[in-house]
């Protein structure tokens, strides 16, 4: 018998899905924050393994070719905070943590804003990933502050 977590996203709209998915990352990247806060290296690696896995998941599936600009930016963000994930983690950084989880949190809130537009119920109908909405359906990137992006000297 299956169980209702895994029937949750039954039906579900592709922007849905991705939303999902930001959700999974957020959950992942304060588990490595509590596991670096406590010294827990195990833990942080665990949690930051899924969380880079989710990542390179939606990266891999951005089509460049139909999501143009906005692809091209989100493909952007992905690189800037898969960065910044394996910076935390190599520096057992609680504030990189926070950092990217402020990132992600402010690009999952914007496909939310997406998913609760009616206007774009069609193109989600028709779009065959979530990856290939219409230019200025797609979030904008996230500045990352300049005290956190300090190099790239990361080694996860």
């Amino acid at each position: 018998m299956a169980t209702y977590q895994e029937h949750a996203l039954d039906g579900a709209s592709p922007v849905e899905l991705v939303v999902a998915l930001y959700d999974g990352i957020i959950r992942f990247l304060y588990a490595a924050l509590a596991a670096a806060e406590r010294d827990d290296v195990v833990a942080r690696r665990v949690a930051v393994k899924r969380a880079l896995a989710i990542v390179i998941h939606l990266q891999a599936r951005l089509r460049m070719d139909i999501g143009g600009r906005p692809a091209e930016v989100l493909s952007e963000f992905y690189a800037s905070v898969f960065a910044l994930i394996l910076q935390a983690s190599s520096g057992n950084s609680p504030q990189r943590f926070e950092a990217a989880i402020h990132c992600v949190r402010d690009i999952r809130d914007a496909w939310r804003q997406v998913s609760a537009d009616p206007s774009t119920d069609f193109h989600l109908k028709q779009a065959k990933s979530a990856s290939s909405l219409l230019p200025g359906h797609a979030p904008e990137i996230v500045q990352i502050p300049a005290e956190v992006d300090s190099g790239s000297r990361w080694t996860a």
